[in-house]
Formats: C-alpha cells, sequence, structure tokens
C-alpha cells in the first residue's frame, strides 16, 4: 500500500479568505438555528454520523492505509472507537450528563427571600477543530473534537490534516450526508483544505469563532493558544500537545522481574511505531544491579523490532531530528538501537541513557522525541529521584511500577507526581486511552493547555460550553431541562440532591 500512497492523496485546494468567511457566517447562522433545536434532535443527528461513518466500507480502511502507514488491524480498531465516541456522546447528551442541571426553589418565608435560581450550559458558538495526523479518524475529521462540540450544540469547521486528505474527505463527506438526513441546517459542519498556516489563523482569529480544538504538536498548539489570546475577544483553546509520559520503575518492583517488565515496556514503546501523544519515552529509576538487569533485557529486545513506516514524510524527519537532538546532548549514551537499517521513512527503535545528575541541569532533555524513543534517567538514590521528579513539566500520563511497598516508601514522588499529570497508572502502560466518562486524557501545561478538560470522555463536552443561570423565570420560558417537569426525565440536582422527578 505504501508504494500507492501518493496517487491516493488529494490535491490541497488552498481556500480564498473570501470563501473562507463565507463559511464562517454559515456556522454562525446555523448556530442560531440549533440552539433552538429540541435536544433530542441534535441526538439524532448524532447517531446518524455513527451509522454513517459504520456504513463506510474498505475504501475508508485502505484509503487511509495508504495515505497514513497505519495496518488494517489498527485502522478497523479506530472506526469502531469513533463510532463508539459519537453515539457515547450522544447518549451523555441524551441522559443529561453533559448539562449539569441545578435547581434551587425559591423560599418566601427566608430572609431575605430566597430566589429560584435553574442552571444548565448553553454551546459557545462555532468551533474550528484541526484534524491530527497520528488517528485520522478518532482525533481527526470525525473524531473526538468534532463529535464533543456537535453534542454541545456547536457548529465545527474541520481544517483537514495534510498528511491523509482523502481519508478526511471521506469522513467529511460521511458527517455532511448525516447533515442532510437528519435535517440540520447548512453551516452545521464544514471541512476545508489548505496547505497554509493563513487558513488556520484565519480561522482562530475570525470574530465569530468562539472555540478550537487541536491535538499535535506543542510548537503548533501554542502557537493557536497565542493567537486566541491576542483577539479583541480572547478564545478559548483546547489543545492537546503531547508528552514524555514518564515511566517510573521502582526498585521492589523491578527487583522481581527485570526481563518480563523490559519485554512488555519495548513492546509499548515502539507500538504504532511510537507516534501516540501517551507514547511512555521516559523512564525514570535508581541506578544499581536491579535497572541493569532491566537496561540489558531491553537492549536485546530494541535490538530485535525492525523499523517501521512513519505516518508520512514530515513526522519521519521530525523524528530523527529529534533523536540525534537528545542523543548530543551531554552525558546520554546510546544503549541500544534496532539491528535493522532503517530505510527512508522509517523510525528507528532506539534507547538512550543518561544520569539523573544531568538532566536536573539540562531541560532539553524533557523534549518530546514523537517515535519509538525511550531515554533512561538513573538516579543515583532515592533523594535524586524526587529532585528529577520535581523537574519534571506537566504530562499526559505518569506511570508508577511498583509494588505496594515501593509506594509506602516513595510518598513524596507520588505526592508530586499528582500535580505533573491528567492520569497516574499502576503497574500499567499508558499507551491506550479508554474512552469513558472516568477517563482524563489531558494534564498541566504543557501537555495541554488547560489540564481542568479532557479531549476523551463524555467529559470533553464541557469545553464547549458555558453555564447559565435563569433567576425567577417563568416555566413555560426555561430551557426543557429545567421545566418543573422534567419532560427530558434526565437526571438533575435539585435543592442539593440528585433526581429525576418532577419539582412540585
Amino acid at each position: 500500500m505504501n508504494a500507492d500512497s501518493q496517487s491516493l492523496k488529494a490535491p490541497i485546494m488552498d481556500i480564498s479568505k473570501e470563501e473562507l468567511d463565507g463559511i464562517v457566517q454559515k456556522a454562525q447562522k446555523a448556530f442560531l438555528i440549533i440552539k433552538n433545536f429540541p435536544l433530542q434532535k441534535r441526538i439524532a443527528f448524532m447517531r446518524a454520523v455513527a451509522d454513517e461513518i459504520e456504513a463506510l466500507g474498505a475504501e475508508l480502511i485502505q484509503t487511509a492505509m495508504a495515505e497514513s502507514h497505519l495496518p488494517e488491524g489498527r485502522l478497523v480498531g479506530e472506526k469502531g472507537r469513533t463510532i463508539f465516541q459519537w453515539r457515547s456522546y450522544a447518549d451523555a447528551v441524551e441522559r443529561g450528563d453533559s448539562l449539569d442541571a441545578s435547581i434551587d426553589t425559591a423560599n418566601a418565608e427566608r430572609t431575605p427571600p430566597k430566589p429560584d435560581i435553574r442552571k444548565t450550559v448553553v454551546p459557545l458558538g462555532p468551533v474550528t477543530v484541526f484534524g491530527a495526523s497520528n488517528f485520522p479518524f478518532a482525533f481527526s475529521t470525525a473524531g473526538g473534537d468534532t463529535a464533543s462540540a456537535i453534542a454541545a450544540g456547536c457548529p465545527v469547521i474541520v481544517k483537514a490534516h495534510e498528511g491523509h486528505p482523502k481519508t478526511s474527505g471521506i469522513m467529511a463527506d460521511a458527517i455532511s450526508r448525516a447533515v442532510e438526513k437528519s435535517g440540520m441546517p447548512e453551516g452545521t459542519f464544514a471541512h476545508v483544505y489548505s496547505s497554509t498556516f493563513e487558513t488556520g489563523q484565519q480561522l482562530v482569529s475570525h470574530p465569530l469563532m468562539k472555540a478550537v480544538g487541536f491535538t499535535g504538536s506543542y510548537r503548533g498548539g501554542k502557537a493557536l493558544m497565542d493567537l486566541a489570546n491576542q483577539r479583541q475577544e480572547p478564545i478559548p483553546v483546547f489543545a492537546e500537545m503531547g508528552s514524555v509520559n514518564p515511566l517510573y520503575l521502582l526498585p521492589n518492583k523491578i527487583k522481581s522481574a527485570p526481563q518480563e517488565l523490559a519485554k512488555q515496556y519495548a513492546g509499548s514503546l515502539t507500538l504504532g511505531v511510537g507516534q501516540f501523544c501517551t507514547n511512555p519515552g521516559l523512564v525514570i529509576g535508581v541506578a544499581g544491579k536491579d535497572l541493569d538487569q532491566f537496561i540489558e533485557a531491553l537492549k536485546q529486545e530494541i535490538a530485535g523490532i525492525a523499523p517501521s513506516s512513519m505516518l508520512n514524510e514530515k513526522i519521519a524527519n521530525g523524528y530523527a531530528e529529534s533523536r540525534e537532538k537528545i542523543i548530543g546532548q551531554s552525558g546520554v549514551e546510546v544503549l541500544a538501537v534496532s539491528a535493522t537499517e532503517a530505510a527512508k521513512g522509517q523510525g528507528l527503535p532506539t534507547v538512550a541513557t543518561v544520569a539523573g545528575v544531568e538532566l536536573l541541569v539540562n531541560p532539553a532533555l524533557l523534549h518530546e522525541v514523537f517515535g519509538p524513543f525511550a531515554l533512561i534517567v538513573q538516579c543515583k538514590d532515592a533523594s535524586e529521584l524526587v529532585a528529577v521528579t520535581e523537574k519534571l513539566e506537566g504530562q499526559l500520563t505518569v506511570s508508577l511500577f511498583a509494588t505496594n511497598e515501593d509506594l509506602s516508601e516513595n510518598t513524596e514522588v507520588l505526592s508530586i507526581l499528582q500535580t505533573k499529570c491528567g492520569r497516574i497508572l499502576f503497574n500499567n502502560f499508558p499507551t491506550g486511552v479508554e474512552v469513558c466518562k472516568s477517563m482524563h486524557h489531558g494534564g498541566p501545561f504543557p501537555s495541554s493547555s488547560n489540564g481542568a478538560y479532557t479531549s476523551v470522555g463524555a467529559d470533553s463536552i464541557k469545553r464547549f460550553v458555558r453555564p447559565l443561570s435563569f433567576q425567577n423565570w417563568p416555566d413555560e420560558f426555561l430551557p426543557d431541562e429545567l421545566k418543573s417537569s422534567n419532560p427530558l426525565n434526565i437526571w438533575r440536582t435539585v435543592n442539593n440532591e440528585r433526581t429525576k422527578e418532577a419539582v412540585g
């Protein structure tokens, strides 16, 4: 499939400023219509999108394979995940989870009298979503950002990722069919191609745009944040920007099974050629014979893993450049590379090591290398382990391979780590991100732009809404979720109690 990928790529058509402005204007008109639709119409639309994606056949998978170099099995699974996102987010809206409806009834006998106050959430307005490179289905045109923004009631304009334009087009057509079949207004969804940064800049800067969703590099996400903050009306940018996802090997755990841990870690590190935002690229432990045994076993594992094609040439070149920067730093020693030479466009599995003291004085060692690269940090003792932990920036994930005894002996490390990440794992690798309400996929800056929000799970809808309180309003003019009879039959908080009962 790789040899045919270039012929399958659709040309990137640049869009004029006038055309783009027209698309945003249509999105705003659609927003004003959608915000007055019954909630069930939005839910039906989301389920229609899921049905349209589910109906897509071999063309989608084959096109994505050609454009991204990802294997068939991975893409089939990702398609299922994408469908599940649309359906589960629709279910969350139907249950009222994302509305967070609350009612505090009036009390005229109180001094001063207590008013009737009812709160729900309302959509922000048109949202720009930037497609991601490493998940052409689940984090791109029809991905989680698009699904959660639509679930919130926001029209979406997607800027297609240049790495998989035909795949994006197939997904965009599926959403557009659902728009038409569901009777949603023109402008509910739009899909634009562009080879220039100016298109994205114009979208973020447009006065009618109200929020941005982005998954990608720190450089790209930070540029969008800065641009959004320079507007006369700043808008939120929900950027997931990746991290090195430190993995701790604590003494008692590593002593018990160093070879097994090395094998499992090598598999996680090189899964998908290391092209996951949760790839565990930094290993931290205390130097000694047990860590040495892990390293020796890991060297053998890495040597036996063949290089594979990365998503595209730009990412492969970026990996090679970032890899060279890290291994060129003072005190860094390359421990192992694949025994198979990497061809053009492939990622060479690599493991290097450095002393903890070097990391303490060189922040460059904490930079993400997007690909199958690991840096093992060997701390001289428990005190240096704490110091290294304090140096970490915000992370999406932190993994601890430990026994209960290790946890008891490293309480200071555990306390610090809980301030550094959005998800902390115990004896698990971070490369799987479950789509569920309890998942938090985000973390303190710079792993994401706002660590209070997740980009995975139904709580991701909360990014694209804002609270609105109604005080002493006539019942018939309230949104359905706040009416006393509870016509939507959703869970609400009424006078501090969760209930589906009507308000008497």
